[in-house]
């Protein structure tokens, strides 16, 4: 599976991140702020996620904004998923 990541800061400064699957929508957000030195869960999801310019809404967690923001589609730099670890140790399941 592939994966895009997209980066924007909050009106407090602190940076709020989405990993976005093939068609755009929201896998996992978080948010940084580099003063409190602190990574905190940031609920996210995509507006619009078919269209060739789409929004993504973040919930800041240290300032408790809703912070939306505007991404071209044609700007994703599209990377392969790391597979999990066990999914690599793990051994298939015998054939009945």
């Amino acid at each position: 599976m592939k994966y895009a990541r997209i980066i924007t800061a909050c009106e407090c400064q602190a940076k709020l991140f989405a990993d976005l699957d093939e068609k755009r929508f929201v896998l996992r957000g978080w948010a940084k702020d580099m003063r409190r030195k602190q990574e905190c869960t940031a609920p996210a999801h995509t507006i619009h996620a078919e269209a060739a310019k789409f929004q993504v809404a973040w919930l800041c967690p240290f300032c408790n904004r809703n912070t939306l923001r505007a991404f071209d589609a044609t700007g994703l730099s599209w990377r392969e998923a790391p597979v999990p670890p066990e999914a690599e140790t793990a051994e298939p399941a015998p054939a009945d």
